[in-house]
């Protein structure tokens, strides 16, 4: 068992080790009852995983370029004055 301190604000830490094995993070939701002289704390809702990237998550109505397409291509093109 871990012993921690109450702020001002009546915040405490819940330690890393029981945060972890409960699957505890930031966004998750706890509920707290009072049971005879002891309060017991239950987990409610812990927050989806965060994806690892943000790809994927932007949908566009645009359609995708070629996988052959060359930006510097149209550079080249705009200096020998052949495209505009």
């Amino acid at each position: 068992m871990e012993i921690t301190s109450v702020t001002s604000k009546g915040q405490v830490t819940i330690p890393k080790p029981l945060r972890q094995q409960l699957g505890l993070r930031q966004g998750s939701k706890v509920e707290f009852a009072l049971v005879g002289d002891h309060v017991e704390m239950r987990v409610v809702s812990t927050p989806a995983d965060l994806p690892a990237s943000g790809f994927g998550m932007l949908k566009s109505t645009r359609a995708p370029a070629p996988a052959d397409f060359d930006p510097a291509g149209l550079l080249a093109r705009r200096k020998t004055g052949r495209g505009k």
